[in-house]
Protein backbone atom coordinates (compact mmCIF):
# COMPACT_ATOMS: atom_id res chain seq x y z
CA UNK A 1 0.00 0.00 0.00
CA UNK A 2 2.33 2.68 -1.24
CA UNK A 3 -0.31 5.06 -2.58
CA UNK A 4 -3.66 6.33 -1.45
CA UNK A 5 -5.23 5.08 -4.68
CA UNK A 6 -4.35 1.46 -3.86
CA UNK A 7 -5.76 1.81 -0.38
CA UNK A 8 -8.90 3.34 -1.85
CA UNK A 9 -9.33 0.38 -4.24
CA UNK A 10 -8.86 -2.09 -1.39
CA UNK A 11 -11.42 -0.23 0.68
CA UNK A 12 -13.94 -0.37 -2.18
CA UNK A 13 -13.55 -4.15 -2.44
CA UNK A 14 -14.20 -4.42 1.29
CA UNK A 15 -17.29 -2.22 1.04
CA UNK A 16 -18.59 -4.29 -1.90
CA UNK A 17 -18.24 -7.58 -0.03
CA UNK A 18 -19.72 -6.14 3.17
CA UNK A 19 -22.69 -4.82 1.20
CA UNK A 20 -23.27 -8.25 -0.37
CA UNK A 21 -23.19 -9.92 3.03
CA UNK A 22 -25.56 -7.41 4.59
CA UNK A 23 -27.97 -7.71 1.65
CA UNK A 24 -28.14 -11.47 2.24
CA UNK A 25 -28.59 -11.02 5.99
CA UNK A 26 -31.40 -8.55 5.31
CA UNK A 27 -33.00 -10.88 2.74
CA UNK A 28 -33.38 -13.63 5.30
CA UNK A 29 -35.12 -11.07 7.56
CA UNK A 30 -37.77 -10.35 4.92
CA UNK A 31 -36.22 -7.35 3.17
CA UNK A 32 -35.90 -9.32 -0.04
CA UNK A 33 -34.55 -8.30 -3.44
CA UNK A 34 -34.24 -10.03 -6.80
CA UNK A 35 -31.37 -12.54 -6.91
CA UNK A 36 -29.74 -10.72 -9.85
CA UNK A 37 -28.78 -7.88 -7.50
CA UNK A 38 -25.83 -10.00 -6.34
CA UNK A 39 -25.61 -13.18 -8.39
CA UNK A 40 -25.09 -13.56 -12.14
CA UNK A 41 -26.32 -16.39 -14.37
CA UNK A 42 -23.39 -18.77 -13.74
CA UNK A 43 -23.59 -18.18 -10.00
CA UNK A 44 -27.33 -18.95 -10.02
CA UNK A 45 -26.67 -22.23 -11.85
CA UNK A 46 -24.15 -23.23 -9.18
CA UNK A 47 -26.60 -22.24 -6.43
CA UNK A 48 -29.26 -24.37 -8.13
CA UNK A 49 -26.94 -27.37 -8.12
CA UNK A 50 -25.88 -26.76 -4.52
CA UNK A 51 -29.41 -26.47 -3.16
CA UNK A 52 -30.06 -30.10 -4.11
CA UNK A 53 -27.19 -31.22 -1.90
CA UNK A 54 -27.98 -28.89 1.01
CA UNK A 55 -31.70 -29.53 1.40
CA UNK A 56 -32.76 -32.23 3.81
CA UNK A 57 -35.39 -34.90 3.31
CA UNK A 58 -38.03 -33.27 5.50
CA UNK A 59 -40.14 -30.28 4.50
CA UNK A 60 -38.59 -28.27 7.35
CA UNK A 61 -35.15 -28.63 5.74
CA UNK A 62 -36.21 -27.50 2.26
CA UNK A 63 -35.44 -24.03 0.98
CA UNK A 64 -38.81 -22.26 1.35
CA UNK A 65 -37.95 -19.30 -0.90
CA UNK A 66 -38.49 -18.67 -4.60
CA UNK A 67 -35.37 -19.14 -6.81
CA UNK A 68 -35.83 -15.58 -8.09
CA UNK A 69 -35.34 -14.09 -4.62
CA UNK A 70 -32.15 -13.20 -2.83
CA UNK A 71 -33.53 -14.98 0.25
CA UNK A 72 -33.28 -18.26 -1.71
CA UNK A 73 -29.57 -17.68 -2.29
CA UNK A 74 -29.06 -16.49 1.31
CA UNK A 75 -30.60 -19.75 2.56
CA UNK A 76 -28.15 -21.76 0.43
CA UNK A 77 -25.15 -19.65 1.44
CA UNK A 78 -26.12 -19.95 5.12
CA UNK A 79 -26.33 -23.75 4.78
CA UNK A 80 -22.84 -23.74 3.24
CA UNK A 81 -21.68 -21.84 6.31
CA UNK A 82 -22.99 -24.49 8.67
CA UNK A 83 -26.48 -23.25 9.52
CA UNK A 84 -28.79 -26.19 10.21
CA UNK A 85 -31.64 -25.02 8.00
CA UNK A 86 -34.24 -25.18 10.76
CA UNK A 87 -36.26 -22.02 11.32
CA UNK A 88 -36.22 -22.76 15.07
CA UNK A 89 -32.42 -22.28 15.18
CA UNK A 90 -30.89 -18.84 15.32
CA UNK A 91 -30.41 -17.36 11.89
CA UNK A 92 -27.06 -17.22 10.15
CA UNK A 93 -25.28 -13.94 10.78
CA UNK A 94 -22.73 -11.92 8.84
CA UNK A 95 -19.74 -14.02 9.93
CA UNK A 96 -21.42 -17.25 8.81
CA UNK A 97 -22.35 -15.61 5.51
CA UNK A 98 -18.77 -14.37 4.96
CA UNK A 99 -17.26 -17.81 5.60
CA UNK A 100 -19.86 -19.43 3.38
CA UNK A 101 -19.22 -16.95 0.57
CA UNK A 102 -15.58 -18.05 0.56
CA UNK A 103 -16.70 -21.67 0.16
CA UNK A 104 -19.15 -20.66 -2.54
CA UNK A 105 -16.44 -18.73 -4.40
CA UNK A 106 -14.21 -21.84 -4.41
CA UNK A 107 -17.08 -23.98 -5.65
CA UNK A 108 -17.90 -21.44 -8.35
CA UNK A 109 -14.29 -21.31 -9.53
CA UNK A 110 -14.20 -25.12 -9.77
CA UNK A 111 -17.49 -25.17 -11.69
CA UNK A 112 -16.24 -22.50 -14.12
CA UNK A 113 -12.97 -24.39 -14.61
CA UNK A 114 -14.82 -27.64 -15.30
CA UNK A 115 -17.16 -25.80 -17.69
CA UNK A 116 -14.18 -24.35 -19.59
CA UNK A 117 -12.40 -27.71 -19.78
CA UNK A 118 -15.50 -29.50 -21.05
CA UNK A 119 -16.00 -27.01 -23.90
CA UNK A 120 -12.45 -27.44 -25.21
Amino acid sequence: METGAKLQKLSMVGVYVATMIMQMVMAREGKDQHISVIFGEDERKVLGALVKTLEGKTEKQKNPHSPDCLSWAAWIIARLGGWSGYESDSKAGPITMRCALKKFDSTLKGWLLAKDVSTD
